[in-house]
């Protein structure tokens, strides 16, 4: 520290040496000693403001003496002090998030990166495809759709989606989910689309209310994977896909909002003549349900002809 103080002071006074002006000698002619009255009042000038100069660089070297005596007497910074510095100084990505506080990408996932690092956030909507998960990650609170498809998730658990009550579509496409906690969806008020197509779903969990759009085609449901009257109070629901699942029966009751049945590639062998009419009530019109498809079953639809007298259109599948 001194060595280099001295330096410096070394070098700050031979640039106050070099900018000092320099003193011209007047000639004086040897035989006429002529010389003129102003050339001796600007030597005197000269002189008083060389004067002046060095009066004022003599004050600026004692001032920066001062300084360098507090330099070299102030203690040095501790080693802890400068890594503070340098580490308060250090750009960084300031997130904030944790397993139990959201920062500005989003709650943490098990992996310690953010949410919306992993994956795309685009406004309220998180797309996670594609991305190899093997477990629901956390969502921002404000989500409203989530895309996790194309991944490795195999179970869906309880608290997966908790608190999610902004939450309206949920597509879990092509995954290997073979088990689903029956509290996975049903504490989601605002749940109006559910998609677990291409799957090993064995047992659907309880639904909410509120779905309008269901799709758990391609899974392996079988004769018990549905419950009794599991879509009876869902008011608002529009479309059900549940083919390609080994069902060996249409699920019973439907709501009259439903619009499209798609039961194709099933083991579904019979139908009664109540399942989509009512045979009391022969002015009874479901004029909502057009689309039924059940081709690829083992199933004559010829064989009850007044199953579908309440409908616009008949049922696409075998009548032979």
């Amino acid at each position: 520290m001194k060595t280099f103080t001295n330096i410096f002071l070394g070098l700050f006074i031979f640039e106050a040496i070099l900018a000092a002006p320099t003193i011209h000698t007047l000639t004086y002619d040897s035989e006429t000693y002529d010389v003129a009255l102003e050339d001796l009042d600007n030597l005197y000038d000269y002189d008083e403001n060389i004067h002046v100069d060095h009066a004022e660089n003599d004050s600026s070297l004692r001032q920066f003496s001062g300084s360098l005596e507090y330099l070299t007497s102030a203690p040095s910074m501790s080693t802890k002090q400068k890594e503070a510095e340098e580490e308060a100084s250090t750009p960084k990505l300031i997130d904030g998030s944790s397993p139990h506080e959201p920062g500005v990408l989003g709650p943490q996932t098990h992996d310690g990166l953010p949410t919306c690092l992993l994956c795309t956030c685009l406004g309220t909507t998180v797309y996670c495809d594609d991305h190899e998960l093997d477990a629901v990650p956390p969502l921002p609170k404000e989500t409203t759709h989530f895309y996790s498809r194309y991944n490795r998730i195999k179970k869906i658990n309880k608290n997966d989606f908790a608190n999610q009550n902004d939450l309206k579509r949920i597509d879990l496409t092509s995954n290997f989910i073979s088990e689903i906690d029956e509290d996975a969806f049903r504490q989601l008020p605002q749940l109006q689309e559910l998609v677990l197509r291409d799957n090993k779903i064995r047992q659907l969990p309880e639904l909410p209310p509120t779905l309008t759009f269901i799709d758990v085609s391609n899974n392996r449901l079988g004769r018990k994977g549905i419950k009794e009257e599991a879509f009876k109070d869902m008011v608002d629901l529009h479309h059900l896909y549940i083919t390609d699942n080994n069902l060996d029966h249409i699920p019973l009751p439907l709501p009259e909002s439903l619009q499209a049945l798609h039961l194709q590639n099933n083991n579904i062998q019979q139908m009664h003549e109540d399942t989509f009419c009512k045979m009391k009530d022969v002015s009874y019109a479901r004029r909502s349900l057009e689309d039924i498809r059940l081709d690829g079953n083992p199933i004559n639809l010829s064989k009850t002809p007044s199953a579908y007298m309440c409908l616009p259109r008949l049922p696409i599948g075998s009548l032979i």
